[in-house]
């Protein structure tokens, strides 16, 4: 998410409001066009949850999804999962793929593939997710309820659960594109089933979007244990990890929505700050907080890493996320470590989603 929207609204903002007009009245528009049936949804015959963003930037709601897949499957649902699978090679509407655990990123889409692994639920990825839908259905018939990751916008696949997630950022300067993060107008939250704030760094509750919708409910990513990408038995603790760096140098690496999460989640857990890379080996000297320091790059999105991303990068240690191990397995570069996080889930949620599948149920 750009600096310039948050938190307040900027020249730069202002300039770009009778554009973010324009794109708010879009959104309205074709919202009521499904709403009123002129555009057709399509529903599945079972039920659907979509759990999504009204901003864009990542805010953690795949964590959330692996999260909720589990939480039904432990009340006896036996759940399924789609997604449009972002960042795939093959976007192209020709028909649906299924994600296995042996899947390439480059054929799935990179979170797809953590919901396959860490769920170990159906998964299936195409930009028809109604299709998707259909043809998991079709291959797994004992799925009886699809969580589709992201889509929250994709008004052509029919829902009965909306669940919309934010961060610590918020709603940031309130504006909708490009004159802010927002993907509908902020009245669209009021519509949803509910509103998760992931409040992981223990900031989120005081922002002002918690303010204005109280009862949104709560998630934390809780890092664990930090494995070897090389050999996933040699495990370690975050603080542990500097005295496996025989230089001292150790980097972290991200190439997710908000990077900026995971090096908060790195200092938490005792590393300290030592500079900020932009994806290079060019680091720039900053103050160093306590613990032991780490140098920081930071990817697109999506980022496809290659051998020279790596190389370029002066560590003992180059920590990284789940989501950056998927595309790095293949690198075999033996200083990486990942450092994996579980959504803690607040249970007053998932008795929300479990009462709206009961009733769903008896209809």
């Amino acid at each position: 998410m750009r600096d310039w929207w948050l938190p307040r609204l900027t020249v730069r903002c202002v300039l770009l409001v009778p554009l973010a007009v324009l794109f708010g009245c879009a959104a309205i528009v074709r919202r009521a066009l499904y709403r009123s049936g002129v555009l057709a949804a399509q529903r599945l015959p079972v039920p659907v949850i979509v759990v999504g963003n009204l901003t864009i930037g990542g805010s953690g709601k795949t964590p959330l999804v692996i999260a909720l897949v589990k939480a039904l499957r432990e009340q006896g649902w036996r759940p399924g999962a789609i997604s449009r699978g972002y960042g795939r090679n093959n976007t192209e509407p020709t028909g649906s793929v299924e994600v296995t655990l042996e899947s390439a990123p480059t054929n799935s889409g990179d979170e797809p593939l953590l919901i396959a692994r860490a769920a170990r639920v159906p998964v299936f990825v195409d930009v028809d997710r109604a299709r998707a839908g259909r043809t998991l259905l079709a291959a797994y018939p004992e799925v009886n309820v699809i969580i589709s990751d992201d889509g929250l916008q994709h008004y052509a696949l029919a829902r009965d659960i909306e669940i919309a997630v934010f961060d610590e950022r918020g709603a940031g300067n309130g504006c909708l594109l490009p004159a802010g993060p927002l993907r509908e107008p902020l009245s669209r939250a009021a519509t949803l089933t509910a509103l998760v704030v992931n409040d992981s760094g223990g900031i989120a509750a005081k922002n002002s979007l918690h303010q204005r919708f109280p009862a949104m409910q709560q998630m934390k990513l809780v890092p664990q244990l930090c494995y070897r990408l090389s050999n996933q038995a040699d495990t370690s603790t975050l603080a542990a990890l500097a005295a496996r760096a025989p230089h001292g140098r150790i980097a972290a690496m991200a190439g997710i929505g908000n990077p900026a999460r995971f090096f908060a989640a790195l200092r938490a857990g005792g590393l300290g700050v030592k500079g900020l890379g932009d994806g290079t080996a060019n680091v720039s000297e900053v103050a160093v907080n306590h613990g032991p320091s780490f140098t920081e790059h930071v990817f697109p999105d999506h980022h496809a890493y290659t051998r020279a991303d790596l190389t370029a990068i002066n560590a003992d240690i180059l920590i990284i996320t789940e989501k950056d191990a998927l595309k790095c397995a293949s690198l075999n570069d033996d200083r990486i470590w990942v450092l994996p996080v579980m959504a803690q889930v607040d249970g007053v949620l998932i008795e929300l989603i479990l009462e709206s599948l009961r009733g769903h149920q008896a209809a």
